[in-house]
């Protein structure tokens, strides 16, 4: 993977050591994540991955708000378990490109990973998912059954017609009320609602980290990529039925690792996904909808347990 040079935002260059604390602090963790991965190019968009360890491959999924940069605790854990993990930024999102004429929806999504994995020379793995990133590895696992290992999921959804999204989603999926909240909202109020919804013990996640998570949304385009992918979320009964059908199918391995106090995917969205995996037992965390930020390892031990067997 050929690394380029990172385009910031077109605004003067501050002098570091007149920046806050706390936004040093931002600056640095940014720095650290981009310094420990590389660019790529697949399907004419330039992303971003991390990649650590050696031996089977396991490929991390995101979801929205966040991007690779969740998987920073989780990809130390899985190497030191003797497996090459994988954490990449889905286009729209993180260090990646945000086109204007990509197709973000969960479909146009999953294609573009297949080129990314390729891209990255991924050919079999083994697959985490979270979020969003759930029905997006679903659909590239059910088209592509043979490249597929195992599939750990995530706080996720399958039963995705039914889905409301959770109050603190709803303004995006409106034009000019998403682009006025982003704009407008000041990054410590987004930061209390990603702490709100997304971690139990917010004494385990640095505010700067948090507000990294914010700056990686804004980057360059100031969300506005995200709120494509917002729009764009495939809630019909098709997609639906298309997931369940070739979930039923499945040959590979699965494990549900679920944060148990997560108010966005409730346990409602648990027992959907148990029936449509077939699954009785799920690995329950006392996590929210970000168990990788405050329970890093025990999500990636869960993950190796399934993956490290099967190679």
């Amino acid at each position: 993977m050929n690394e380029r040079r990172l385009h910031l935002p077109r605004r003067p260059v501050r002098d570091p050591s007149r920046l806050r604390p706390i936004d040093r602090d931002v600056a640095d963790a940014i720095a650290r994540h981009r310094a420990a991965g590389a660019f790529f190019e697949a399907g004419g968009v330039r992303s971003f991955a991390r990649t650590q360890g050696r031996g089977a491959d396991v490929v991390l999924l995101h979801g929205v708000p966040t991007s690779s940069f969740l998987y920073r605790r989780v990809l130390p854990v899985l190497a030191e378990q003797g497996l090459r993990a994988t954490a990449l930024d889905f286009p729209g999102l993180g260090l990646a490109d945000r086109p204007r004429d990509f197709d973000y929806s969960w479909s146009g999504l999953a294609r573009w990973l297949d080129a990314a994995l390729d891209a990255l020379g991924i050919d079999r793995c083994h697959l985490a998912i979270h979020d969003i990133g759930g029905p997006i590895g679903f659909e590239w696992a059910i088209r592509h059954p043979d490249r597929v290992l195992s599939v750990s999921v995530l706080n996720t959804l399958v039963d995705v017609a039914g889905f409301r999204r959770p109050w603190p989603m709803r303004p995006f999926a409106h034009r000019g009320v998403g682009e006025l909240w982003l704009r407008a909202t000041p990054r410590a109020v987004v930061a209390r609602i990603f702490y709100a919804l997304g971690i139990a013990q917010p004494g385990a996640v640095p505010l700067a980290d948090v507000y990294a998570h914010v700056a990686l949304l804004r980057l360059r385009d100031r969300g506005r990529a995200f709120l494509r992918i917002m729009r764009s979320f495939e809630l019909t009964e098709e997609k639906e039925r298309f997931l369940r059908e070739g979930l039923a199918r499945r040959e590979w391995p699965a494990r549900l690792i679920w944060g148990e106090r997560d108010p966005v995917f409730g346990l409602e969205h648990l027992r959907a996904l148990q029936g449509a995996l077939g699954l009785e037992d799920a690995i329950m965390l006392p996590a929210k909808h970000y168990p990788q930020e405050d329970h890093a390892s025990e999500v990636a031990q869960a993950i190796a347990d399934l993956a490290a067997p099967l190679g």
